[in-house]
This record gives C-alpha cells, structure tokens and sequence, in this order.
C-alpha cells in the first residue's frame, strides 16, 4: 500500500491534502470536521485587525456556474465556476485565542496540523496577529497575500495588493519573519502581478513556502436578465483554472526549488495528483468542499492511495514534480525534441462518415482518396498532434520521424526563419472534397 504521508517546512503531513482557508475553516466545529474527514491540515479563515474585510464577510455572497454560465441547481459538473464575494474572518483575532489552542489539540490528537492566516493592516499588525497565532501552538502560519477582494474595499490595502509588488511583499515577509519561530508560508495571487518575482522576493525575504495561488478578480454576467451576476466584480476560480495555477506551480518548483502548497483548481484526486506531479508539497482543496461538503475530502484522499497503487508509486516523494523536472524551460527546447508525423489506421478509421480529422488539419496535411481513405502527406504533417486529438476512433498515432523519413522528403524544419516556396492551397479540408457526397460528385468525373 502506497505511503501518503510527506515531508513539508519541516512538519509531517500524513496526506497531501490540507483544507484551504476559507468557510470550513471558519469555526472550530467545521474545522474539527475536516480533521474527522482525515485532513492533513486544516489553514484557518484569515485572521485579521481590518474591520472591513471583517464585515465583508458578513456580507458574503456565493454563485456556483457550470460551463454555459448557468447556476448548476445542484448539480456539480467537474469543472465548475466558484464566483464569490467574502473577507476575513467575522471574528477579531484576539477572540480566536481559546478557539485556537483548542483546535490544535484537537489535530494533533488526530495527527494532522492547523495552520494559522493572517491578514493585516500594517506591519505591526502583521506581527502582532501572527504572534498571537504562533504563541497558540499553531505550527505554521500563512500571510494572505492573494485575496482578491481588499482591491475593492474602499481604503482597505492588503491581501492582493500587497501580493502585486515584490518589494512590499518581501519587506512584509522579512519583518514577519523575524519576529517567529514557526514557517512563514506566503499566499500569492495571480492578479495583476509577477508571480515568479514575487515569489522570490518573499523566498530571498526568510518565507519558507509558498502558496500558488490564490483566486481571480472575476466579472460574470447573468446573459437572460442582463445583469452581472452578485452585483459586480468577485473573487473566481474552480477546477477551470487548475491549468492556469499550474503554470506558476511549476515554475516556482523549477526556477527556486522551494516548497510549495498547491491551491485553486482541486475537484478530485486527480487534480491532487496533478498539483503533486509539477510541483506542491501539499495540496490546497477549497471550494469543492463549499458545493459538495467536507465528506468529499475522504473520497480524495482514498482516489489518490488507488492511483498510487494503481500506477506503483510506492510513496508522495516519488509523484513529486515529475512532470516538472520533464518539461521544457521553453519552446526553442521543445523544438530539438524528436519530430513526429501522424500515421492513420484504416482498419478503424470512419472516413468517408467521419472527416473531422481533415476538417481540422490546417497544414493540408490530410486529404479524402477518391476510395474514401485518408491519405497523410508528410511533407507537410508537422507533427501537431491536433488529429490525433480529435478523432473519435482512436484511428490516428504519431511516430517518430527518422533521418530515413527526412531523405524521403518528410516535413522538415525549414534552416531559415521562414518556410521556403508557396503557402500551401488551402484546399484539401474544404468542405466539397471531402465525406460521403464528396464521393458521390466525383463518380461521375471519373466515368
């Protein structure tokens, strides 16, 4: 059986998955929750000494999409949209202290780690709450630095925008820093801001981690009434964006090789899994818990035990950054890879009922045979691997283009900057050359 426990900023993890900071986390009791669930960590709603984002919370506002846009009514697609409107928590930060020390006992017990959030108006408050934090036992402590909501609080300045400016985010994470014993881990947020840098300021600044990423600042439109849907701009994310936060995964895992909790497009093990493989220590899972309840947690963590098992992956340390450490640093390295062409399977290929694979070759590297077939012309099949993508029949595979390929004029890159000769004709993906009645038109030409 696979080994799910990890190593991270010095603190043992017995899974990957930690709740994120938002309303599970809210209360003693709804954390509590999460560690029956078998949560690994729980990170508690931001602490705060705004009294803004306080009552911003109080004031909360949710809608849940599906892809169209829609209020899902119950029903959860994979990829749903989480568009929301909250703060920090509703109450002061000083008043969370018994709550505090009694939650963690609660984890430890079941061997999982709360972790404080902190949220503040200056320096000195930065500290102060983050103090308070660490004199409660918490073993770690996050600075929110990615909350998209202080940008649209009147006079409010914090979450976001001090995450948008690499010298006032490290000069906040120095001064936190020297003032703890316990990990300081960072929030980033992807709006408006360089990401990578800031994520090296804070590392060059004493932070210990980082948490890539927080949500948007979003705008989502009721199109049947015309309005914008809870009244304006909010914070969005969801599964959609787990391609976007990867991005930044992976490039802080390979450009500083520093821990990093993973946050922001979670749905099932396998995005988990995802996360973990370009990059995250840990794993963040958020609002699919708000739409679906802490007893989905458990349902994760047992998909990604299966999946390790499943694929031998003996323990975490083996998945982590994997993915990372195989990808190009950029294109003009992917360019001296191995070139492939595409080679279609007749036996199982639909042509001439099926043609969505000429259709959507716009190098004129397919076309219809007057049998119906599909003929691949590899002087100019690039190796694009759109084709391969869309047939329906797994009738299409890409091979490897040898030196024996090139001397029979297979597709090769040009020396010079630009392809030589004519732009091909743009004519064997129209619409009259190819399917059935294409076929149809012809027979009469060749009798």
């Amino acid at each position: 059986m696979a080994k799910l426990d990890v190593e991270f900023c010095g603190l043992n993890f017995k899974n990957p998955m930690v709740v994120a900071s938002l309303e599970p986390t809210n209360s003693p009791d709804l954390m509590k929750q999460c560690f029956d669930a078998g949560a690994s960590g729980a990170i508690i709603k931001t602490l705060t000494d705004i009294e803004d984002m306080a009552r911003l919370t109080e004031n909360s506002k949710y809608c849940v999409m599906d892809q169209e846009g829609g209020i899902i009514e119950g029903k959860v697609p994979r990829d749903f949209v989480f568009y929301s409107r909250s703060g920090y928590s509703s109450t002061y930060y000083k008043d969370w202290i018994p709550y505090l020390k009694e939650t963690q006992a609660y984890a430890a017990e079941r061997g999982a780690h709360l972790i404080g959030s902190a949220g503040a108006k200056d320096i000195d408050g930065w500290i102060d709450i983050c103090r308070t934090i660490e004199d409660c036992g918490l073993p770690m402590v996050e600075l929110n630095f990615g909350c998209p909501h202080p940008a649209m609080m009147p006079g409010v300045h914090g979450g976001s925008m001090i995450g948008q400016v690499p010298e006032v985010a490290g000069e906040v994470t120095r001064r936190v820093c020297e003032a703890l014993d316990i990990p300081v881990m960072i929030k980033l947020t992807p709006d408006q801001a360089p990401v990578l840098e800031v994520a090296r300021a804070v590392k060059e600044a004493g932070a210990a981690a980082v948490t890539a990423t927080n949500r948007y600042t979003g705008f989502a439109v009721d199109i049947e009434t015309g309005e914008p849907r809870l009244a304006g701009p909010a914070g969005i994310g969801g599964p959609w964006t787990k391609a976007l936060t990867l991005r930044w995964v992976h490039k802080i895992y390979q450009e500083l090789g520093m821990p990093i909790s993973g946050s922001n497009g979670i749905f099932d093990h396998r995005d988990a899994i995802e996360f973990i493989m370009s990059g995250a220590g840990i794993v963040q899972i958020g609002s699919v818990l708000m739409i679906k309840g802490v007893k989905w947690l458990p349902n994760v963590i047992k998909g990604i035990e299966r999946f390790m098992d499943e694929h031998g992956y003996e323990d975490i340390a083996s998945m982590h950054g994997l993915a990372a450490r195989k990808a190009v640093r950029d294109y003009s390295e992917q360019f001296s890879r191995n070139r492939v062409h595409a080679v279609v399977n007749h036996d199982t290929c639909k042509n001439p009922t099926c043609t969505v694979c000429i259709q959507m070759c716009f190098y004129e590297a397919l076309s219809q045979t007057a049998e119906g077939r599909i003929e691949v012309h590899t002087d100019n099949c690039i190796g694009c691997e759109l084709c391969l993508d869309v047939c329906p029949f797994e009738s299409i595979s890409m091979n490897p283009t040898t030196d024996e390929h090139y001397a029979q004029g297979y597709f090769r890159i040009p020396d010079g900057v630009f392809e030589p000769g004519k732009k091909f004709s743009t004519q064997r993906n129209h619409p009259d050359r190819i399917g059935k009645k294409a076929l149809e038109r012809a027979k009469p030409a060749a009798e």
